[in-house]
């Protein structure tokens, strides 16, 4: 008996893996955003057949008649995609029974106390316990702290009698994707990946190499998931030393920006990071939090994670201060004072405003009284508190009726020249005036 399950187990492992390499396996992709839907039409167009799950309904709705909400992603793909037959998207989880593969990534947000908050992985993971079955694989993208993958994910998994990395498959592969970057397309983004036993490995490292130009395992998704904690802490807290930096630079008279570009010179021990308005995005100002959080779990305190969390959170503030100053210059104060903002998305040429630092230095400049309007070809509305804006062109005539105008985010669709040559006031958080010449007032984070 014993002998015939280790058989069954052996030719289970071995007829995933000839699927794999044949490019046969059915992906199913759980949670089609930013990370999700460059994924699975990736792996569409290496010739796997795909099963898109995205339970936001108008997000299902719109894939299924050929419309993208991933910037990296045109309407183009996904069209050819519907069309293919070996490609479709369904809001329910239970598309994915018939599933080779199931990767997973879904949000893995913060609660208010700055606890991580699992509630989507959960659901997925409840969702695809119902359907598992022998023979099929499960990878976890989403960003969380280490153990998440071991501990949380696979005694769900298996509370129905399957044993992982026997009866069925499981790994970690950490995201990677860098929305609008298009330096480093989903391709060429070496995947690190780690499963429970060396078969899931094995498995793992297999299905990625189909769309990936390398894959590099390591011992456990402990690891994995730990190596993506790194990568944004890392961010975090040097772009946190900029930050400072910055401030540092304004008491003494320096331009920042020109020590940054003269200490990037050194052609080894310095990797050059920028201040800005504050941290942004799904992940920097997020991850650090999931490692801080499990530190404290097994007994210590991090220190330097927390001094940068509080430099960056409080950039927003310092950019209001800077813009309250340039107002003070004119003999203006904040209140009924004329702001536009350039930019609030959380980063350049990207639609995505999640945790974007833009939108609490408007949010601030609202509550102390200042009108405030803002131009953004990427983000047509923003909510902030009660009270939705909608973008504004950016034209000279609007420029020139601002008492200050505040660049958050430099897209590149920007006139800067008509900024420079109409604006009574600039203050520029990311250097994007540098190369024009201001006629008005200009102060430089």
């Amino acid at each position: 008996m014993l002998a015939e399950l280790v058989e069954q187990r052996t030719s289970r492992f071995a007829e995933l893996e000839d699927k794999i390499a044949a490019t046969q396996a059915t992906v199913a992709v759980v949670g089609l955003g930013y990370v999700g839907l460059p994924l699975a039409v990736a792996f569409w167009q290496a010739g796997f057949p795909v099963i898109g799950i995205e339970i936001d309904t108008n997000r299902c709705r719109s894939l299924q008649e050929g419309q993208s909400y991933v910037t990296d992603i045109a309407d183009e793909a996904v069209r050819n995609a519907n069309a293919s037959g070996t490609f479709q998207v369904e809001s329910a989880i239970a598309s994915m029974a018939d599933a080779d593969a199931v990767i997973i990534c879904v949000p893995t947000p913060l609660r208010k106390t700055k606890d991580p908050d699992l509630t989507a992985i959960l659901d997925a993971a409840n969702g695809i316990a119902k359907h598992l079955h022998p023979g099929q694989i499960i990878i976890l993208e989403s960003t969380t702290y280490p153990g998440t993958t071991e501990e949380i994910l696979g005694p769900i998994l298996s509370a129905g009698g399957l044993v992982a990395g026997q009866d069925y498959y499981l790994a970690f592969s950490p995201e990677r994707i860098d929305p609008g970057n298009r330096k480093f397309p989903l391709r060429s983004i070496t995947k690190v990946v780690g499963g429970i036993t060396p078969n899931c490995t094995q498995l793992a490292n297999g299905l990625y190499a189909r769309i990936i130009d390398k894959v590099v395992s390591v011992s456990n998704p402990r690891v994995a998931e730990a190596a993506k904690l790194l990568e944004n802490t890392f961010r975090s807290i040097n772009i946190g030393l900029a930050n400072e930096m910055a401030i540092i630079c304004r008491h003494l008279d320096i331009d920042v920006w020109e020590v940054i570009e003269a200490a990037a010179t050194k052609p080894f021990g310095f990797m050059p990071h920028f201040p800005g308005p504050g941290l942004g995005g799904h992940c920097i100002p997020l991850d650090p939090h999931y490692l801080s959080w499990k530190a404290r779990l097994a007994g210590y305190e991090p220190q330097l994670i927390s001094v940068a969390t509080q430099i960056n959170c409080q950039m927003p503030q310092y950019v209001t201060g800077l813009v309250s100053a340039a107002l003070n210059d004119q003999g203006k104060s904040v209140r009924n004072s004329k702001i536009l903002a350039l930019g609030v998305a959380y980063k350049r040429d990207v639609s995505d405003t999640r945790e974007s630092p833009a939108i609490e230095v408007i949010r601030r400049l609202i509550r102390m009284g200042a009108r405030v309007t803002y131009a953004d070809p990427w983000v047509p509305h923003l909510r902030i508190d009660d009270e939705t804006l909608e973008s504004e062109t950016l034209s000279p005539p609007l420029i020139e009726a601002a008492d200050c105008v505040v660049v958050l985010t430099n897209h590149t669709a920007f006139d800067y020249a008509a900024v420079a040559e109409n604006a009574v006031s600039i203050i520029d958080t990311r250097n994007a005036m540098r190369r024009h010449e201001v006629r008005g007032q200009v102060t430089y984070l």
